[in-house]
């Protein structure tokens, strides 16, 4: 199974709260793909579920690293990546 693994900083000025993290976890559920993203301290959550991202409170200018597994793993976490870096507050 292909894997592939993006680093990234959250642009959302607010962090994975509320709006830009249901967003986020509704596009990473809807890839059908095992997403993962881990903070820099090793906490970890299943980018499919809100509570478990909501529970990582990641804040603004965070860094991230987004993981994929599944078939067309890098187009999935390239598109993934781009949400975490936008403001998506501004949508």
């Amino acid at each position: 199974m292909a894997k592939a693994t993006r680093n990234v900083i959250v642009g959302s000025r607010i962090g994975l709260h509320a709006r830009p993290a249901s967003i986020f976890v509704q596009a990473a559920g809807a890839t059908g793909h095992r997403v993962i993203i881990t903070k820099a301290n090793g906490d970890d959550a299943d980018a499919a579920s809100i509570l478990s991202v909501l529970a990582l409170a990641v804040a603004h200018g965070e860094s991230l690293t987004l993981e994929v597994e599944g078939d067309n793993a890098e187009a999935v976490a390239d598109e993934l990546a781009g949400l975490l870096v936008s403001d998506l507050d501004a949508l």
